[in-house]
């Protein structure tokens, strides 16, 4: 990490935000240079900055230097397939309660933008098992964890899911894969009694046959829910929604490991309770 009274220095990485809402993520290097639809901008001009401060491109045009979050490194990874949105990762670190000191195992880790999530999660003493069994699929992760510096909390392995996990008793386990179920047994011997599972599917084929597995294998707590994110344009006295908008993305399915069978009444499922109801702000009523 910089010490931000000697502003940035070689190796850091910076967010470069420019004059029409363009970003670009970049590591500083001796020499380097970044083209840009504005001008070039030498990374050269960008040491000794801190954040906040402005560089100008060969152009002129005016970049705000800041510093990258776990969101621009997710969205910026270099991409062989579909990446988890942060919309879908934010709410499978509050459902899974993942966080500093665990170990979550990770299959199906594509471009590593999940294995990202996770890994600043359980830091500074926790760890990630990111398992695929595509090497091309694991250099790139590989790549795109180095590049935020999180090499050092995650291990990376080649291996289909039916062969199964090496850890045990871990806090939980992330399922991408385009037939989750066939990960079930696997992340059921690997998590510990009360461990977490969350699973990734665009289908709802999919969820059916992974909940239905899911209940054979003696989970508990199941259920399947959709995140949707709108973004507002925000214009003094016509503010209104953005036309266009990420859609759907992803169906995600919890369950927690229960180390005894659960018998279910013989009955209609009951509704699951969800908590209190809102409150109106203003007067402090249930709405």
């Amino acid at each position: 990490m910089t010490t931000m009274s000697k502003g940035l220095q070689l190796g850091d990485l910076v967010l470069l935000y420019s004059p029409d809402r363009k970003t670009y993520l970049i590591s500083l290097a001796d020499g380097g240079k970044l083209g840009t639809h504005a001008g070039e901008i030498r990374h050269a001009d960008v040491l000794g900055k801190r954040y906040g401060e402005i560089v100008h491109s060969s152009t002129g045009q005016p970049f705000v230097v800041l510093e990258p979050t776990l969101e621009d490194h997710m969205m910026k990874v270099r991409r062989l397939t579909q990446i988890i949105y942060p919309k879908e990762a934010g709410l499978i670190l509050i459902k899974t309660g993942l966080r500093s000191g665990m170990r979550v195992i990770e299959c199906g880790v594509g471009s590593g933008a999940a294995t990202l999530c996770l890994a600043t999660a359980v830091a500074p003493t926790g760890r990630v098992y990111a398992y695929d069994r595509e090497e091309r699929f694991l250099a790139v992760a590989r790549a795109n964890v180095e590049r935020a510096g999180l090499t050092h909390l995650v291990e990376f392995k080649a291996r289909d899911v039916v062969e199964g996990f090496d850890e045990e008793e871990v806090d939980v386990v992330l399922l991408d894969l385009p037939s989750p179920w066939e990960g079930v047994p696997a992340a059921r011997r690997a998590l510990r009694g009360g461990g977490r599972l969350a699973s990734i599917s665009p289908t709802f084929n999919q969820v059916e046959r992974m909940v239905a597995t899911l209940d054979a294998e003696g989970f508990v707590m199941i259920e399947t829910v959709e995140v949707l994110l709108r973004h507002l344009l925000v214009r003094p006295g016509k503010t209104r929604p953005f036309e266009r908008m990420i859609g759907h993305t992803a169906f995600l399915t919890f369950a927690r490991r229960a180390l005894q069978p659960v018998e279910a009444p013989d009955e209609e499922e009951p509704e699951r309770d969800f908590g209190d109801p809102p409150l109106d702000g203003a007067r402090g009523r249930e709405v």
